[in-house]
């Protein structure tokens, strides 16, 4: 390491430190001819990562825009901030091995998604419709198929049995009928009484 006071190149390393929460190393270092003290920092070389939007246009990876993106998705679900980090830190790794310059906006997501499956079904259904796009309940519905396709409902999950119709306060005697995933296979009997 150079001296910043004489230039010459050999020093002594008298104290090393982690520093800025384990991500670089701080350094107190002697020079070996003029034996004058200075601190250097050692961190982690990353990749640039530029990410391609859907217009084409090229932008620098932003991980403030991913975490709003992934806050939006997933208030009220009971998803901490460390775990939402750890989706980020998790999805930042996976650009760093691969070595990747460029990644499009739809790796991201998918990215996201995979990561959201695991810990939130709605948190997961959220960030879809906004990164699919979703125009209206079909993608819903499709995307829940195969959700559920892919992930069988576990111990906290619930899926409903039996929908029973609103109008049962009226003094209709509605008839209940089986959940389904296809809205045109839901139709509704209604027996005046």
């Amino acid at each position: 390491m150079q001296c910043p006071i004489c230039q010459h190149t050999s020093s002594r390393v008298l104290e090393s430190r982690s520093a800025d929460s384990g991500k670089s190393i701080r350094r107190r270092r002697e020079c070996l001819n003029c034996k004058h003290r200075f601190t250097t920092y050692e961190r982690i070389e990353r990749v640039p990562v530029t990410v391609i939007k859907r217009d084409g246009k090229r932008e620098s990876f932003e991980r403030a825009k991913l975490l709003r993106g992934l806050v939006r998705a997933c208030e009220k679900t009971g998803i901490t901030a460390a775990e939402l980090e750890t989706i980020i830190n998790d999805i930042e790794i996976e650009f760093q091995q691969r070595s990747l310059r460029e990644v499009s906006s739809q790796q991201i997501g998918e990215l996201a998604l995979e990561q959201l499956k695991q810990i939130s079904e709605v948190a997961y259904i959220r960030f879809a419709s906004v990164y699919r796009q979703f125009q209206g309940i079909r993608d819903f519905v499709d995307t829940l198929a195969q959700f559920k396709q892919n992930h069988p409902p576990t111990e906290t999950t619930q899926t409903p049995q039996a929908v029973s119709d609103p109008l049962d306060a009226s003094g209709l005697n509605p008839t209940v009928h089986q959940a389904s995933a296809s809205p045109s296979a839901c139709s509704t009997s209604l027996i005046r009484s």
